[in-house]
């Protein structure tokens, strides 16, 4: 099998591009889904293993949402 160099540096250029908002947005997220582990954990306690669960339950939520709005927008273009 072959690769095409051209649709690879294509595909490259257009990896590297992630927006301010992007990286902010994910930032933001991130931080949301640690507190919300430290308040399951220290001011419900729930124990660390459940906090744990609960915030990369809701974390794999977010990326899932995220994934159908992205692919809902692809599809309009």
């Amino acid at each position: 099998m072959a690769l095409d160099h051209e649709v690879a540096r294509e595909h490259d250029r257009a990896g590297d591009q992630v927006s301010t908002a992007t990286v902010i947005g994910y930032t933001v997220a991130a931080v949301i889904l640690f507190g919300w582990f430290l308040y399951g954990w220290l001011v419900l306690r729930q124990g660390f293993i459940d906090s744990v669960g609960e915030a990369a339950g809701t974390g794999f939520a977010l990326l899932l949402f995220i994934s159908v709005v992205g692919t809902v927008r692809r599809s309009r273009r």
